[in-house]
């Protein structure tokens, strides 16, 4: 059963249960024996260094022995949420509270896998009960730190998660996610710091997280050395018109105060730009650091991380001086381009994209400072500005007109923007990534799995170009419709890929990936200061054929 389904079955139990049910420290045959007792440390220690599938299976033998102790099955849920094991996990939460309604844990678990799993609602209410119970409980009060964090409240999920380390200094997720949000509000010190203190405390057993993480950390440093990051020069607005081969807008930039023009694709997909290994060399960039190998869409799923610092980039009248980058290698040789423009160079302006007129504009706020939130690299989330202490007003947004409407985004933990998507057929809201570097939609495999889409499955196949290499015979979809808001696009065309590496350090689940076949139906734009895009449709749709090749950076 989806976790949402079982939290409505488990309200209603919970309704018939109460306070006055079982109390399981007095229950015949619930009391443990020093075997037991034993058998749960080497449990807990397992979980505490990181061995999850051995914790898991000596959880699971002491609740062979007696299904009614809680306090192992408690520690499977925590050991099956580490695995990412969602369903499972939440499942044993829930058996907990049908007899145990006031165990601030086990509501700490539940919202743990359905915040995990992209439900914010239910999570928060979990989260609230939980401290409602105990206010001191940890699980809960980093959860609620990490759905600000998601919800761009940084200042409020910082304090959260430092609370959240006071209390359980020795788990290595608070102190992770401690680092992401500090490091997103320009704390490149305190940052630095907690990425160490995890790679002190975290479990020896993911070698590629540690490498990526010790690369971070390299980069936080060098960035902490410049005077400062993004700074503006030149217009403070500007627009131009675009390229699009395949859907995706690809924009003429310049590069460190160079002559030439490059090609690069604008990328709401990315937090951080992203130059190409070639071009890279060609203007003589090199590495200032680097970090283990990055998981993505495409090929093997993974590529190397290496760091690269331009002195300047020009998007018409508007120029951004010392801007970190990504440099990678590309693996689109029909279609060839230098770079991708992330986020972080457009996020202190409004950011609009015209698939109809083709053509791309920046305004920005005036003489009132600018506000970054969303630069990303490696496994955490660094934004060049610190947000200001009071509520962020919009960069005077134009009225909206008819039939124009603003639909609320999130940021991931790998600084993607993700909205909530309604697909025919499926009741629940989905999280999907707004990807103008996509050219096509995407679903995950697993998403097709668990709501029986393999209906839709098209008999051809496509090739999927991604940041890690090159996918043939991708199986594809045509979905009935899918719906931003209100705005339905009906049979819409999307790959079906495993998403699994994605979801790895997104934090929350995402089901999908909304490509340029559904935006290129509008006027897109992004209001990053006020977490919201807006749509307005098209009176005539944008030129722009699919092919049967898929870009995904």
């Amino acid at each position: 059963m989806h976790p949402l389904k079982m939290k409505d079955a488990l309200r209603w139990v919970m309704v018939g249960i109460m306070t006055g049910l079982i109390c399981v420290s007095t229950c015949p045959g619930v009391s443990a024996t020093v075997g037991d007792s034993k058998a749960r440390q080497r449990a807990d220690r397992a979980l505490h260094d990181g061995d999850y599938e051995g914790a898991e299976k000596m959880y699971r033998a002491l609740l062979a022995k007696d299904a009614h102790d809680n306090q192992a099955r408690l520690g499977l849920s925590f050991a099956l949420l580490k695995q990412r094991n969602l369903q499972d996990a939440y499942d044993h939460a829930a058996r907990v509270i049908m007899v145990e309604p006031l165990s601030a844990r086990a509501h700490a678990l539940l919202g743990s896998a359905v915040l995990a799993g992209g439900d914010f609602r239910s999570s928060v209410e979990e989260f609230r009960t939980a401290l409602s119970i105990q206010e001191n409980e940890a699980l809960a009060i980093a959860g609620l730190a990490m759905v600000d964090f998601y919800e761009n409240r940084l200042e409020s999920a910082i304090k959260g998660l430092r609370r959240a380390v006071a209390l359980d200094s020795d788990e290595p997720d608070y102190v992770f996610n401690l680092g992401q949000a500090t490091a997103r509000t320009e704390r490149y010190k305190e940052a630095a710091d907690s990425y160490e203190r995890f790679l002190i405390i975290a479990p020896k057993t993911d070698a590629d997280r540690r490498d990526r993480i010790r690369g971070l950390i390299d980069f936080l440093r060098y960035l902490g050395k410049q005077s400062s990051l993004y700074d503006q020069r030149g217009g403070n607005q500007t627009s131009m018109g675009f390229e699009s081969v395949d859907g995706r807008p690809i924009l003429k930039v310049k590069v460190n105060g160079g002559k030439e023009s490059l090609r690069f694709v604008l990328d709401t997909g990315s937090g951080m730009s992203v130059i190409s290994e070639v071009t890279a060399k060609k203007l003589g960039i090199s590495p200032v650091a680097r970090g283990g190998m990055a998981r993505a869409v495409g090929g093997g799923g993974k590529f190397e991380i290496v760091y690269g610092f331009l002195s300047s980039l020009e998007v018409g009248e508007v120029k951004v001086e010392r801007v970190p980058v990504y440099i990678r290698h590309f693996y689109d040789d029909k279609s060839p381009v230098d770079g991708y423009l992330g986020l972080a160079v457009i996020s202190r302006f409004i950011a609009s994209v015209d698939y109809g007129e083709r053509t791309f504009t920046l305004r920005g706020e005036g003489s009132r400072k600018a506000v970054d939130e969303s630069l990303v690299f490696g496994e955490g989330s660094i934004s060049m500005r610190r947000p200001p202490e009071v509520p962020r007003k919009a960069i005077d947004a134009p009225p909206l007109g008819a039939g124009v409407l603003e639909i609320p985004v999130r940021t991931t933990s790998s600084g993607f923007l993700s909205g909530e998507v309604k697909v025919e057929g499926i009741e629940r809201p989905l999280n999907f990534i707004i990807d103008t570097g996509a050219s096509i939609t995407v679903v995950s495999e697993k998403l097709v799995e668990q709501e029986d889409l393999a209906v839709y499955v098209e008999p051809t196949r496509m090739r999927v170009v991604g940041a890690a290499g090159v996918s043939e015979n991708v199986k594809r979809v045509v979905l009935p419709s899918v719906a931003l808001g209100p705005f339905v696009r009906e049979q819409v065309s999307a790959a079906v890929l495993d998403l699994e590496t994605l979801n790895e350090t997104s934090g929350f689940a995402q089901n999908g990936i909304l490509g340029s076949n559904f935006l290129r139906h509008f006027r897109v734009s992004f209001d990053f200061a006020r977490g919201v895009i807006r749509l307005e449709p098209l009176g005539k749709t944008a030129k722009a054929g699919e092919g049967e090749k898929a870009q995904h950076p």
